[in-house]
């Protein structure tokens, strides 16, 4: 007769290598973002972030139904503290980009700031994308622009001195 003793081991750590795979940890954002960081995943911010991207999206939401979490954090782009443009609007340019994606959520609190673009933008046929509890502030255009998409929600949320005299956009 064989002994299985040594194989319940094996199957237990098997079991628990399938189950940390399948419940893997959102991926985790903060620091310095000097190229557009493209996330296909649920997300987390775990710090303040500071992005030197120019011309594009500090962060582009990519996939349908991703989480971006702001656990009380701020993304913080290059524009003038006062006015949220440095010199002006860059084309382009803005904090959380979602352009095409179903069923996203950004979810706060946090700050998204000093941008010299849109602080949030949602375009390109999105659906059903929550944003919630976002602050967004001092940005060159819209807080949180939304064009050429539908069935969206903003709630709880707050603009504050977006805009510039140009383009005074401004708010949602």
């Amino acid at each position: 007769m064989r002994s299985t003793r040594g194989s319940v081991p094996v199957f237990l750590g098997l079991f628990l290598i399938v189950m940390s795979v399948a419940t893997a940890r959102a991926d985790d954002i903060s620091g310095v973002i000097s190229a557009t960081r493209t996330i296909t995943r649920d997300s987390q911010l775990v710090g303040n972030v500071t992005c030197t991207v120019t011309g594009a999206a500090c962060i582009a939401i990519a996939a349908p139904g991703i989480t971006l979490d702001l656990g009380g954090f701020s993304i913080t782009g290059q524009g003038d503290a006062a006015t949220g443009c440095g010199g002006g609007q860059t084309a382009g340019e803005a904090g959380i980009l979602i352009a095409g994606p179903r069923g996203v959520v950004v979810r706060g609190p946090g700050i998204i700031q000093r941008f010299r673009g849109h602080g949030v933008q949602i375009s390109g046929g999105s659906t059903r994308v929550l944003v919630t509890q976002v602050t967004a502030s001092t940005n060159c255009l819209s807080g949180i622009f939304i064009t050429g998409a539908t069935a969206n929600d903003v709630e709880d949320s707050v603009s504050v001195r977006n805009g510039n005299n140009t383009n005074p956009c401004g708010g949602i």
